[in-house]
């Protein structure tokens, strides 16, 4: 089957020979870091009843870090989950470090899912099915969802679509998509900008550093979040073609012209060769050598829930 999309510079996903090469060859020879599977990642209960009620037009809106990738995000009256990975392991095999911020069973009601791409941490069917919302994806997806008793919205980059009073744009990220052996590139792969009455918060999916950043900060200037990616980098020869490093991550903020870095994508689940608890210490690292002011970045505990507005 052919490929149907390509990143912005027309990439495609990396050939099948460097896969084996990460994946197994240098596995076998002892080429890989070591890192132990499991780290302490900060953790804290969420207080469920303030999460019961999203702020209303003009409080701007609610972050709530659920692990990984996966976001609560509250404004207008409007609850939505961002990538929802909320079970005990992907794939069976790649089980959790920490527990999710919020259990499925224990979310408001959830007006919206909003899904980046295909691949299995970041859209898992079960937990979509549990939440039972309209999802709202990149173009494509339709093979994965009907059949599935679930309403969803696709939409190509640029396009946007309203969930009650909020505004969800999707927009362009550096990355590819494959679910299954012969569906390389053929759903598309982005991230949202979600724009309320009184804020605006970009949320990047899956992606490699890329010039669109500096696009997406030129359309939507002022973006009162930037929720980024630090961890799933090592070895770079590989993974900087379709992920971020802290670096990376911060040069990145500085394209998207936005007031605040929140960090997601590490700690969860031990996807590549770095330690689980390594990418916040270098973005702090990376923050300090900049001299930027400590209040526009935050590192929250898996349940942790911060507001942002406009200033």
């Amino acid at each position: 089957m052919a490929m149907r999309f390509k990143n912005l510079d027309g990439s495609g996903p990396q050939a099948f020979t460097r896969v084996f090469k990460w994946a197994v060859t240098d596995k076998l020879a002892g080429k890989r870091r070591s890192a132990p599977a499991r780290a302490v990642v900060p953790h804290v209960e969420p207080d469920l009843a303030v999460l019961a009620t999203p702020p209303a037009p003009g409080e701007g809106a609610r972050l709530t870090w659920l692990g990984h990738a996966s976001w609560l995000v509250q404004l207008d009256g409007v609850s939505l989950l961002i990538d929802p990975v909320l079970r005990d392991a992907i794939n069976v095999i790649i089980r959790r470090n920490v527990p999710p911020g919020v259990p499925v069973e224990k979310l408001p009601h959830i007006d919206a899912s909003l899904v980046s791409h295909n691949h299995y941490d970041h859209l898992d069917l079960p937990t979509l099915k549990q939440v039972g919302a309209r999802i709202v994806t990149g173009l494509g997806h339709a093979p994965v969802f009907q059949g599935q008793g679930l309403s969803f919205h696709e939409l190509d980059w640029w396009e946007s679509t309203q969930v009650g009073p909020v505004r969800v744009h999707y927009v362009p990220s550096q990355h590819w998509s494959r679910r299954g052996l012969n569906d390389a590139n053929q759903m598309l792969w982005g991230g949202f900008v979600v724009e309320g009455s009184s804020a605006r918060v970009y949320h990047s999916g899956d992606t490699a550093y890329f010039q669109g950043f500096k696009e997406i900060g030129a359309r939507f200037p002022k973006l009162d979040a930037a929720l980024l990616p630090i961890g799933a980098y090592d070895p770079a020869w590989f993974m900087r073609l379709q992920h971020m490093n802290p670096e990376e991550a911060v040069q990145a903020f500085e394209d998207l012209g936005a007031m605040a870095f929140f960090a997601m994508h590490w700690g969860t689940f031990k996807l590549t060769d770095e330690p689980l608890d390594e990418p916040p210490a270098r973005l702090d690292a990376e923050w300090l050598r900049r001299g930027w002011p400590r209040d526009r970045v935050h590192v929250l505990p898996v349940g942790g829930t911060h507001t942002v507005r406009h200033g």
